[in-house]
């Protein structure tokens, strides 16, 4: 099942890179609404891996940042994630606190599934805003990924 999950991982991370190069090719051009979206998808992915294995000061989820910088942060997502994978059981029981400061339990596996089941929703909404800004989407289907 790790094999699985750090499968997911490493898609969502090739998909959050080629997103990337697409924004910094189009940066004259990214529309606001995907620029926040992206940046809510990284913040959102360190926020989730901060809850099993907390390490960092966090970022608000909807946090705004420059593109130029993000690169940096789905880099270490991805090797935050592939260490929380490696270091804790996938039934390990979780506590945490949503934003909100409710209280939460949750099994590392359905966090880790939840985060890249997030990334890849709003994923979809920025190509769909690609696509309405006269911009080319990317193809991020899993399945695509793996042929």
């Amino acid at each position: 099942m790790k094999d699985f999950f750090e499968d997911l991982l490493l898609y969502g991370h090739d998909c959050n890179q080629r997103l990337w190069t697409a924004m910094m090719d189009n940066r004259d051009s990214i529309p606001e609404r995907s620029l926040k979206l992206y940046n809510h998808l990284l913040n959102a992915h360190q926020i989730w891996n901060n809850r099993i294995d907390p390490r960092e000061p966090l970022p608000g989820v909807w946090d705004s940042r420059a593109v130029e910088g993000e690169l940096e942060i789905a880099q270490t997502n991805h090797a935050h994630s592939l260490a929380i994978l490696q270091t804790y059981a996938l039934d390990k029981v979780i506590h945490y606190s949503n934003s909100k400061g409710q209280k939460f339990t949750n099994q590392v596996r359905d966090i880790l599934f939840h985060l890249i089941n997030h990334s890849t929703y709003h994923r979809g909404q920025i190509a769909a805003d690609f696509r309405q800004h006269g911009l080319s989407p990317l193809v991020t289907d899993y399945i695509v990924y793996k042929r």
